[in-house]
């Protein structure tokens, strides 16, 4: 099977094609076999050396696809499901692959693989911070970053579907057309305008009850400076640098609020826990509310000019890796 792997930490260019056996599950496995495979800023943070991991290794930890084979004590699942997973281990991209069972989720009908693949992680991301990390009510403003992005665009999507008020930032005329295609209620353009600044005139002064920043240095200070008293900064993502140190007056200062920096693990620690968040998402998407785009899609061969793309802020919505 063809495959994408890497030796040493560093640009796009360090990832290359290679040729592997197809792996055989072990007990609690299963082998899928690809339809398409989900491209995260995640895999930018491993490549590059932002998150360590052993080297050498293969990339990716999202797919979707059909099982091929199923390991010994799997009773989830059969050959010929449907199927989707979004944590790990590393090595989805490549033609096939070996998850353990208890990460992998049925696809249902009415969602496609690609669909699957292009928003398990994401909207399972979008899933935990809206209804766990904090719990949107009605009547509510948010503060979303990157709205344009994979996550962004589900955000602002469900956050208006549970009738928050979403202030939406993007960079550019074209991606802050889009987020307001989407339904966000105000859009900031935050390569032009102050945010904080219209934030506060959007909202009469209050600020927001909770921001999402997946951005991170760049936003860092203007995220901050949008939240209401009491409110919650929600620091997810990288995807401009690691934001800076936080002494602890300074969200005193800010009137008081909160900070956490949650990860996806943490809140699908469980089959329970993960069938429950993908069937959210996979609900909301079937109903209409959240529409997934698909905005770009490479052959799998094409992982680098993909890397490329994304970290040139090229990409609009998801991006998929086709086998």
């Amino acid at each position: 099977m063809r495959a994408i792997a890497f030796e040493r930490t560093g640009g796009p260019e360090v990832l290359e094609v290679v040729e592997k056996p197809v792996p055989r599950p072990g007990p609690g496995q299963i082998l899928v076999r690809h339809a398409a495979v989900g491209l995260n800023f995640i895999d930018t943070y491993q490549r590059s050396g932002l998150y360590k991991i052993p080297l050498p290794s293969g990339l990716g930890s999202e797919a979707a696809g059909t099982v091929e084979a199923v390991g010994e004590g799997v009773e989830r699942f059969k050959v010929g499901d449907a199927v989707a997973y979004a944590s790990g281990p590393l090595g989805a991209y490549a033609e096939f692959h070996v998850t353990r069972a208890d990460k992998a989720v049925h696809v249902p009908d009415g969602v496609s693989l690609e669909t699957a693949a292009a928003c398990l992680l994401k909207g399972m991301t979008a899933e935990y911070l809206l209804r766990r990390t904090h719990r949107v009510e009605a009547g509510e403003a948010i503060l979303v970053h990157a709205a344009a992005g994979g996550v962004g665009q589900i955000l602002v999507q469900w956050g208006r579907a549970l009738g928050a008020t979403v202030i939406a930032t993007a960079g550019g005329p074209a991606k802050t057309a889009l987020a307001a295609l989407l339904g966000a209620d105000h859009v900031i353009d935050y390569d032009r305008e102050d945010v904080a600044a219209r934030v506060r005139e959007i909202t009469g002064g209050a600020g927001v009850r909770v921001a999402y920043d997946s951005v991170g240095a760049a936003t860092f200070e203007a995220t901050l400076a949008s939240i209401a008293r009491r409110g919650l900064f929600v620091s997810f993502g990288n995807a401009s640098g690691p934001p800076p140190p936080v002494p602890p007056g300074r969200l005193n200062d800010a009137g008081s609020i909160y900070l956490t920096r949650p990860k996806l693990g943490d809140y699908i620690a469980t089959v329970e826990e993960l069938e429950a968040c993908a069937g959210a998402l996979f609900e909301v998407i079937q109903s209409g509310a959240v529409k997934i785009d698909i905005g770009q899609r490479f052959a799998l061969r094409d992982a680098r000019a993909a890397h490329e793309a994304l970290e040139g802020r090229r990409t609009v919505g998801a991006t998929v890796l086709i086998p």
